[in-house]
């Protein structure tokens, strides 16, 4: 299982893209906690938390590499969903694509229910939580049909998927 330094080297040394599918409503990081407590609250929220995050993504941006995400939200959204809304524009303004589909639709396109990360069509990191929504580690996966399937539903995702400024305009 791929935690800490293991899983962040992966966002170092892709070539092309990474994408990752996120199909949960609900994420518990305990590095956003307060910035989320703040937004439900109607505070302004304070983003130190997210600096380096955001500061590789405009790195990769300007080498080429390019970072895409499908995020399946349940609607009406949960404040989760609603507090990753708010955050996105500003991973999408470093470079990070970010689209929206119904969790309907992503059920109508029998997409998964856990979410991954898959670096230049040929690596895929599988990501697991506990039940309270904190994320475990990524396991890398190997099998070759396993990696196929999850190009397809990365591509059917994508197709689908709107981008997220048209999301929240609608």
């Amino acid at each position: 299982m791929l935690v800490g330094e293991g899983f962040s080297r992966l966002f170092r040394t892709f070539e092309h893209t990474a994408f990752r599918l996120e199909a949960r409503d609900r994420y518990n990081s305990p590095r956003e906690t307060e910035s989320f407590e703040r937004f439900l609250a109607g505070e302004p929220g304070d983003l130190a938390w997210h600096q380096k995050w955001l500061a590789m993504l405009r790195e990769s941006s300007t080498q080429g590499r390019r970072f895409c995400r499908a995020r399946v939200v349940s609607l009406p959204l949960s404040n989760y969903s609603r507090f990753g809304l708010w955050i996105s524009q500003f991973a999408s303004e470093a470079g990070d694509d970010i689209r929206y589909l119904t969790r309907d639709k992503a059920k109508s396109l029998e997409l998964p229910y856990h979410d991954y990360w898959l670096f230049d069509s040929r690596k895929l990191v599988r990501m697991h939580f506990g039940e309270d929504d904190r994320f475990f580690g990524g396991e890398v996966v190997e099998d070759p049909a396993t990696i196929v399937r999850h190009n397809y539903w990365r591509d059917a995702a994508w197709h689908y998927a709107v981008r997220r400024d048209e999301f929240v305009s609608e």
